[in-house]
């Protein structure tokens, strides 16, 4: 289990065994890491992701506070960072993204017209604007989806948008906790654009590949940290 799960685990506790009832202000975040000893960053991680889910709402300036103590809302507390630790559910929906969006891009390549590659600028632009992550990963479906629209098969497409949305939680987390991973998606969404506006079947294919294979792999790691 990562520091930041276990500071989300800890937190949920404390908001399941009743300490903090709804209304309730969680302490300062210097108090509150010290007492979970955890960082900062994790804990802000772990509120992140609580937030998320609605289990705490975070104003700025005045503090964190407890919004619900819901049995369905503190479970998906714990599924939101534990989905992407099922193998064989995530890895595997990555496995077929994998094998099907580097055909369904390297289609695209070679029929894409100006209007797509518009659209797809206009998304890539919108990426690097998104205030945040959850914008982002909602973008980044979009762009996705819209290649694979591009291939001018609606059956793949359909199937890359089916295999793809049970997913977006563990692409939130991933951009949530590991260094720089937004990043990363955004120069190699780039990478894909250009060779979709090349008209570049083979290096479409191959940066697709990459990119998929990518949070498959980090997926994986993630995964085989959990006892």
């Amino acid at each position: 289990m990562s520091v930041t799960d276990e500071a989300l685990a800890k937190i949920r506790e404390m908001i399941s065994s009743g300490e903090f009832k709804p209304g309730d202000r969680l302490p300062k975040e210097s108090d509150l890491a010290a007492r979970l000893q955890v960082s900062r960053n994790s804990l802000r991680e772990a509120i992140r992701a609580l937030s998320l889910i609605h289990v705490v709402d975070v104003r700025q300036g005045d503090g964190t506070y407890v919004t619900s103590m819901e049995a369905d809302l503190l479970s998906d507390a714990v599924s939101f960072v534990i989905d992407f630790h099922r193998a064989d559910k995530v890895v595997h929906l990555l496995g077929v993204r994998r094998v099907l969006e580097p055909a369904a891009t390297a289609l695209a390549a070679g029929r894409i017209g100006d209007d797509d590659l518009a659209a797809l600028r206009a998304l890539l632009d919108e990426m690097s604007a998104a205030t945040s992550i959850e914008e982002f990963v909602r973008l980044d479906g979009e762009f996705h989806g819209r290649i694979a629209d591009c291939s001018g098969n609606p059956v793949l497409a359909s199937l890359i948008r089916a295999v793809s949305a049970p997913t977006t939680r563990a692409r939130v987390w991933r951009a949530i906790t590991q260094d720089d991973a937004v990043g990363r998606t955004q120069d190699e969404h780039e990478r894909i654009y250009a060779a979709l506006a090349a008209h570049e079947p083979e290096l479409a294919r191959g940066w697709a590949t990459v990119h998929v294979a990518g949070v498959e792999h980090w997926i994986e790691v993630a995964a085989a940290e959990v006892p």
